[in-house]
């Protein structure tokens, strides 16, 4: 019986000091120590969340991207909307000169996460979805058939006349939005994706 007492407590010790030993070399740095210290709200507001609004900046889109990335589009696109029709008329016979801008109607298909911005003086008439309007400063743009400014983050009404004063305002899908959205567009526009990519037209 002597013996079966000594044999439990060699092999209690034995586990006792293997689950100790263990232990110890499993030991993670505790906060506050040396190895992994406290900071305060000042050194994080100083330093840390600098940093990732720094890094933020990089990454995302700001309006004053969208208006750079507008007002290059536009550039390119020229007055009107930006296509012309050959005339066959010029120095040579089959010349594609731009004789008069195109001033019909076109007619876009919006998708979720895209935003329609317009030129100087192009006119938006939304027919179909739920649509905002977007606006790169203070003002917004005017709803001629209501008579009313429809500021940024407003919805705006079907079937209803909005002329664009200057680049940085369009519309974009309502995240409630659950139907297709078609636009009818006369003037310079752009589409461009969430990500701040122009999308194909």
């Amino acid at each position: 019986m002597k013996s079966k007492i000594t044999l439990v407590t060699v092999i209690l010790i034995l586990l006792f000091t293997t689950i100790v030993y263990a232990d110890s070399n499993n030991t993670s740095t505790l906060p506050g120590s040396v190895d992994d210290p406290i900071i305060t709200k000042s050194y994080f507001e100083q330093n840390i969340a600098k940093q990732v609004a720094d890094e933020f900046a990089k990454q995302s889109v700001n309006e004053e991207k969208i208006k750079q990335i507008i007002k290059a589009e536009l550039a390119k696109q020229g007055a009107g909307s930006g296509t012309y029709p050959s005339t066959g008329s010029g120095t040579n016979g089959n010349a594609q000169q731009p004789a008069v801008p195109n001033t019909g109607l076109t007619v876009v298909k919006l998708q979720q996460g895209q935003t329609l911005y317009g030129g100087a003086g192009t006119e938006f008439i939304v027919r179909t979805g739920k649509v905002i309007a977007v606006s790169s400063d203070e003002n917004g743009i005017p709803d001629v058939t209501s008579g009313k400014d429809i500021t940024a983050g407003a919805t705006v009404e079907l079937n209803h006349l909005l002329i664009v004063p200057r680049e940085g305002r369009g519309v974009k899908p309502d995240a409630k939005n659950k139907q297709e959205i078609f636009v009818m567009v006369r003037g310079n526009y752009l589409i461009i994706n969430a990500d701040g990519t122009k999308a194909a037209s």
